[in-house]
């Protein structure tokens, strides 16, 4: 009787361990700085589903401001490391991908097809081969137009360079402004750069440019300029644009004395709200330059990451592949009214988001946008100039020179 009756207990203690192991839930740690209220909602809803269809995993999630976070983020990689923190794309992730705080992800992407399904973000992952996290929303640049004023002037969509600057002409000429912009805070100008930068020498040299790979001095760099005298001796810019932060000069547009606008797609809602609509407001891509050139696209990318010391990075790997998910990133932006990265998620039906989600999907190659690609210092001084040279276009030269001689302290060359 004895022995039977200690087989009893230890089968019994066996079951119970088992169950209470079972029990157990295992902690994942997230810091986010999507404290504004539509990425908090739509990162609450993430990590609900998250939980849900992973029971064995408890989320723990640390919630930064903006700002606490960005003077945070590399203190918390070196110690008391997260297991999943969100960052930017390209660039802006590369200072911790050279110094070891985030991990190689590369088979969260090749165990769940990603290079296929985020295709358009894959450069922007990737460094020496490698991806280094995941991206979940982006939003588009390009131009945006008055259709009625192109109608009422018989224009037709440019799609090349030279399109493009017969229609300047041809709204200078009937007294219209063909492209406002408010370049009073900088970053407006450095869209006008990137976007000629990506369409004169593509997305590669661009990026070299942007990481201190290639020079301003390079011929390369006169060539975008080349292209920019084009628009800024012929007075195609609004005048007195410096004066004008980037929603002032909206006002142009919806007067109906400017036509065209180089801005992200969060201008589409205080332009209508101003009271253009889908019969009077219209978008298109940036025009080619370069014939035959890739065409890659400015979409500020938000991205999640595994950070170098985690500790829980096999749940973490789930979670990006989660958050990969065409379902998961369908749910995440109709919350933030931005696009989905995964090229198989659906769309809130608005023609903006529409024709945006199609250029993205099928873009060669995305930027981040010049003060996210370029270090802070470069940047400052970068957008200083361009905002100079489209006041002053003379200087170009100086200007050109001046920034070489940055980037020389800047890159440490």
């Amino acid at each position: 009787m004895k022995p039977k009756f200690f087989k009893t207990l230890l089968a019994a203690s066996a079951v119970l361990i088992a169950s209470t192991g079972m029990a157990e839930q295992r902690t994942l740690t997230i810091n986010t700085d999507t404290s504004d209220p539509a990425p908090k909602a739509a990162f609450e809803q993430l990590i609900a589903d998250f939980e849900a269809a992973n029971p064995d995993v408890k989320v723990d999630w640390n919630l930064f401001d903006h700002e606490g976070y960005k003077t945070s983020i590399r203190n918390f990689l070196t110690a008391e490391a997260p297991d999943l923190a969100n960052w930017y794309a390209g660039n802006r992730m590369a200072p911790f991908v050279e110094a070891d705080l985030f991990e190689d992800v590369s088979d969260v992407w090749a165990e769940n097809n990603l290079s296929e399904q985020l295709g358009s973000a894959l450069p922007s992952m990737t460094i020496n081969g490698k991806q280094w996290g995941v991206p979940y929303t982006y939003y588009q640049w390009g131009v945006y137009y008055r259709k009625d004023i192109f109608a009422e002037k018989g224009i037709e969509v440019p799609k090349t360079w030279d399109e493009f600057l017969a229609a300047c002409a041809k709204l200078k000429e009937d007294g219209v402004t063909p492209i406002t912009i408010g370049s009073k805070y900088l970053w407006t100008a450095g869209g006008w750069f990137d976007y000629l930068n990506l369409r004169v020498n593509g997305y590669d040299y661009h990026m070299k440019l942007t990481s201190g790979e290639a020079s301003y001095a390079d011929p390369e760099v006169g060539k975008v300029f080349d292209a920019w005298d084009q628009l800024t001796t012929n007075d195609y810019f609004l005048e007195n644009h410096a004066a004008f932060s980037w929603q002032e000069a909206l006002a142009p547009m919806v007067q109906g004395k400017a036509a065209m606008y180089l801005m992200g797609n969060f201008a589409v809602a205080p332009l209508k709200e101003a009271g253009l609509t889908d019969e009077t407001l219209g978008f298109f891509p940036f025009p080619e330059i370069t014939p035959g050139l890739p065409a890659a696209e400015d979409a500020p990318t938000d991205t999640i990451h595994i950070p170098a010391n985690a500790k829980n990075k096999e749940d973490a790997k789930k979670f990006l592949a989660f958050l990969a998910t065409a379902e998961q990133q369908s749910k995440i932006n109709a919350e933030l009214g931005q696009l989905p990265v995964n090229k198989n998620s659906t769309v809130p039906e608005d023609p903006f988001l529409a024709q945006g989600f199609e250029l993205l999907s099928n873009a060669k190659g995305l930027a981040q946008f010049y003060d996210r690609d370029a270090p802070a210092e470069m940047a400052k001084a970068g957008m200083e100039g361009f905002q100079e040279y489209m006041v002053k276009p003379e200087r170009r030269e100086a200007i050109i020179k001046r920034l070489a001689k940055i980037e020389k302290k800047v890159f440490k060359k």
